[in-house]
C-alpha cells in the first residue's frame, strides 16, 4: 500500500536521494571533464544547452502539473480521478515527447554549427534526443507519487538514474578514448574525436532515463495505491486542458531559466576579449570553447549542485501548499512556506560561504588533471555564489505561486531575469572576461529572488517571517570565516589538499551549527514567551 508523508519527511526522502544522486552525477561528471577536457566538455554542454531547453518545455512542467492534480484529487478522497489524471498525462505528454526528440534530431546539425562553430557536436546532440521522451513519461509517473505524498518512487528512479549514467556514460566514452582509430573510422565526418567521445558520454544520460522508466513502470506492479470509492472523475478532456493549462506556463519559465545556459555559451564565446594566457595544447581558435568548456564543465556544474537539491523543497512545497489552498488551511499555508524556505536557506547560505572561500580547494580536489581549466573557473565560482543562494530559495517559491493558482507569474519573472543576464553578459565579459559571465547569473537570480517574494506574498497573503533567515545568514557568515581561518592556518602549516579542505569544511561546519543552534534556541524561548504571555492575558 503506498505510504503518505508529511511535508518535512517527503522533502528529506528527496533531498536525501538528490544528495546520492548528485554524488553519483559527481562520480560520473568529474572524470567526465578529465577525459574530455575543456575542449571536448564544450561539445558535451552544447549538447546539454540544447537539449536543456526542449526538455524543460516538454518535461518540466508535467511533474509540477501532474503533482498539483493529484494532491488536489487526493486532498477530497477523488483516488479515482488522481488514477485516470496519470493514465491521461501518460498519453498526452508522451505525445508531446515524441516531437521534442525530433526537433533535437532535425537541428543537431545547424545548432551545432552556430554554436560551437563546427558540425562536429551534432552527434552528441542525437545520441541525447531520445531522453526527451523517456522523461516525458518518467515525470508523469513522478508527478503522480508526489501529488500522492509519496516521494520513495521518485527518490529511488533518481537513484537508478545516477548508477545507469555512471556505469554505461563512463564505460563507453573510455572506450571510445582509448579506441580513437577503430572508433574514427565510423565517423568519417567527424574530425576530432573528442566529438565522438563526448557524444558516447552522453549517451549514458539517454540510458540513464531509460532505467528511470523501466524502474517506475514495474513501481505500478507493486504499489498498490488507494482506490476509493468516489464516483466524481473528470473527463479526459478535461484533465488534458488542466494539464496544459498548467504545465505550459511551468514549462515555458523552465524554458527562460535555461535559456541563461545558452546565453552563456553564445556570449562567452562570442564576446571573449583577448585571452593572455593561452594552455599548452590548446590553439589560438579554440580559446573560446575551451574557456566555455571550463566554465560549463566546472564551475556550473559545482553552482548546480546545491539547487538541485534545493529543487526537492519545491516538489513537497508545492503538494503541501495546494492542499492547503483547496482546504483554505491559512496556518497551514504559512506553516508550509516557512519550513520551505527557511529549509532552503539553511542548506544553502553555508553551502555559499563555503565553496566561496575554500573555492580553489575544492576544484583542485574535484578536478585534479584540469589544473588549467581549474584556473580559469576559481574566481568565476566565487562570484557565483550569491546568485547560487537566491536560486536555491527561489525553486520553492516557483512551486508555490504555481500550487496558489498563478502558473505564469515565474514564466514573466524569469523572462526579466533572462534580460538582465543577456545584458550583463554582453557588457561585462568583454571586460572581465568569463567572470562577468558569473556577475550576471548572480545579479539575475538576486533580482528573480526578490520578485518572487513579492509575488508569492501578493498571490497568498503569506509574508515569511525575517528573523530566522537573518540569523541564518549571520551563521553562514560565520561558517564562511571559520573555514576560511582554518584553510590558512593550515596552509601556512605547510598542510594542503584534500586535509587542508577536510579541517576547513569541518571547523566551518560545526560553527555553522553551533552559531544556528544557539540563535535559533533564543528565537524559540522568545516565541514560547510570547505565546504564554497571550494565554495569560
Amino acid at each position: 500500500m503506498m505510504k503518505k508523508q508529511t511535508y518535512l519527511k517527503g522533502s528529506i526522502i528527496l533531498m536525501v536521494s538528490v544528495v546520492g544522486a548528485k554524488l553519483l552525477g559527481a562520480l560520473f561528471k568529474i572524470p567526465l571533464t578529465n577525459i574530455l577536457g575543456g575542449v571536448g566538455m564544450s561539445y558535451f554542454s552544447c549538447a546539454y544547452s540544447i537539449f536543456m531547453p526542449v526538455y524543460a518545455l516538454v518535461v518540466t512542467g508535467i511533474s509540477s502539473a501532474v503533482a498539483a492534480m493529484t494532491a488536489k484529487s487526493a486532498a477530497l478522497g477523488l483516488y479515482r480521478n488522481a488514477k485516470r489524471i496519470r493514465s491521461t498525462a501518460i498519453v498526452v505528454f508522451s505525445a508531446a515527447g515524441i516531437p521534442g526528440s525530433l526537433l533535437m534530431l532535425v537541428f543537431a546539425k545547424p545548432f551545432s554549427v552556430y554554436s560551437a562553430g563546427s558540425p562536429d557536436g551534432a552527434l552528441a546532440v542525437a545520441m541525447i534526443a531520445p531522453a526527451v521522451l523517456f522523461g516525458c513519461i518518467t515525470a508523469v509517473l513522478r508527478g503522480y507519487y508526489e501529488g500522492m505524498s509519496n516521494m520513495y518512487p521518485t527518490a529511488v528512479s533518481q537513484i537508478i538514474e545516477g548508477i545507469v549514467k555512471i556505469f554505461s556514460g563512463l564505460f563507453l566514452c573510455g572506450y571510445v578514448s582509448s579506441n580513437s582509430g577503430k572508433i574514427m573510422a565510423y565517423f568519417p565526418e567527424i574530425t576530432d574525436i573528442r566529438a565522438v567521445s563526448a557524444a558516447a558520454g552522453i549517451l549514458g544520460v539517454t540510458l540513464s532515463s531509460v532505467g528511470a522508466v523501466i524502474y517506475l513502470g514495474l513501481t505500478q506492479l507493486f504499489v498498490r495505491c488507494d482506490s476509493g470509492s468516489d464516483m466524481t472523475v473528470m473527463s479526459r478532456r478535461s484533465i488534458a486542458k488542466e494539464l496544459v493549462r498548467t504545465a505550459l506556463p511551468v514549462g515555458a519559465s523552465a524554458v527562460v531559466t535555461n535559456l541563461t545556459s545558452l546565453i552563456d555559451m553564445w556570449t562567452v564565446i562570442g564576446c571573449l576579449g583577448v585571452v593572455s594566457a593561452v594552455p599548452d595544447g590548446i590553439s589560438a581558435d579554440e580559446i573560446p570553447q575551451f574557456i566555455y568548456g571550463s566554465f560549463a564543465g566546472i564551475a556550473l556544474t559545482v553552482f548546480n549542485l546545491v539547487p538541485s537539491v534545493t529543487n526537492m523543497l519545491g516538489k513537497g512545497a508545492l503538494t503541501c501548499t495546494a492542499a492547503a489552498m483547496e482546504q483554505r488551511n491559512a496556518e497551514a499555508l504559512k506553516r508550509s512556506t516557512m519550513e520551505a524556505l527557511l529549509t532552503a536557506a539553511v542548506i544553502s547560505v553555508p553551502s555559499a560561504f563555503g565553496i566561496a572561500v575554500l573555492s580553489p580547494e575544492i576544484l583542485g580536489i574535484l578536478f585534479p588533471r584540469q589544473s588549467d581549466e581549474v584556473s580559469v573557473c576559481v574566481n568565476a565560482l566565487r562570484l557565483l555564489m550569491p546568485g547560487m543562494a537566491c536560486l536555491c530559495l527561489s525553486f520553492p517559491l516557483f512551486s508555490m505561486i504555481q500550487a496558489v493558482g498563478k502558473p505564469t507569474v515565474p514564466l514573466k519573472i524569469m523572462l526579466i531575469g533572462t534580460a538582465v543576464k543577456l545584458l550583463g553578459n554582453l557588457t561585462l565579459i568583454p571586460v572581465m572576461g568569463v567572470d562577468g559571465a558569473a556577475v550576471s547569473t548572480s545579479l539575475c537570480y538576486i533580482l528573480i529572488l526578490i520578485l518572487s517574494l513579492g509575488a508569492y506574498r501578493r498571490a497568498s497573503d503569506v509574508t515569511p517571517d525575517s528573523l530566522p533567515f537573518l540569523k541564518v545568514l549571520y551563521a553562514g557568515v560565520m561558517c564562511g570565516g571559520t573555514a576560511y581561518l582554518t584553510a590558512s592556518a593550515m596552509g601556512r602549516a605547510g598542510i594542503t589538499g584534500l586535509t587542508k579542505t577536510a579541517a576547513g569544511v569541518i571547523c566551518g561546519g560545526a560553527m555553522y551549527l553551533i552559531v544556528l543552534v544557539l540563535t535559533m534556541g533564543n528565537l524559540r524561548k522568545k516565541e514560547c514567551s510570547k505565546l504564554s504571555a497571550v494565554k495569560t492575558e
